[in-house]
């Protein structure tokens, strides 16, 4: 929430939750947090689109406030940096992109994903290929070299107009901004947290997030 302060583009911070807790947490941390968001929008399978759709009709119809650019970030990748989320900005601001997103190089290609499969025997196959034989190769060096994966990490930035037209937070040709993964983590289960919080007291604690 710091580094979304910190920005100079950023004029205003929502926070959509549906649990008081973090709605009394949010406000604390001088956040607006006008509603509470709906059940069926709060679950583990929900679509990023509808929450956020939520809170642009809430703010519509309760103050007719419409942003003109939209940036959506989450409270589970803790270490963004404000002049990353400012870089990602200036892409849409600059009308380069109408949506950009802040990305991380993969530490494994997706070629490389195992599956099981099978009713009565399971067994192993390439999720590539859907084949066995495949599952002792590297089909990410003979087949795909020269060719970076990337992984988005939290930040989506967009003009209202994609939502609209879209029903998307990105548009057809998505601008981006890498950073290294040691400033992504994303936090999903306990262990994760963890992680973070070891990370955070070892290496964040001290640096300014600017």
């Amino acid at each position: 929430m710091d580094a979304a302060k910190n920005s100079k583009y950023i004029n205003r911070i929502i926070v959509s939750t549906d649990s008081k807790k973090y709605k009394k947490i949010a406000e604390k941390h001088k956040a607006d947090a006008p509603f509470l968001r709906p059940k069926n929008l709060s679950q583990s399978n929900s679509n990023e689109i509808d929450f956020v759709k939520h809170a642009l009709k809430y703010l519509k119809k309760s103050e007719n406030y419409t942003p003109d650019i939209v940036v959506r970030m989450l409270a589970t990748v803790p270490f963004q940096k404000t002049k990353d989320i400012d870089k990602l900005i200036e892409l849409v601001l600059n009308k380069k992109y109408e949506s950009a997103v802040i990305v991380s190089k993969a530490k494994q290609h997706p070629r490389k994903a195992l599956k099981i499969v099978g009713k009565k025997i399971k067994h192993l196959v390439s999720y590539a290929t859907n084949k066995g034989i495949d599952v002792g190769k590297n089909l990410n060096r003979q087949k795909h070299k020269n060719d970076e994966v990337y992984f988005r990490s939290n930040v989506i930035a967009c003009n209202i107009s994609v939502i609209k037209k879209r029903n998307s937070l990105t548009d057809n040709r998505v601008g981006y901004l890498i950073i290294s993964n040691k400033e992504f983590i994303d936090i999903d289960n306990k262990e994760d947290f963890k992680f973070a919080e070891y990370l955070y007291f070892k290496n964040f604690k001290n640096i300014n997030n600017k």
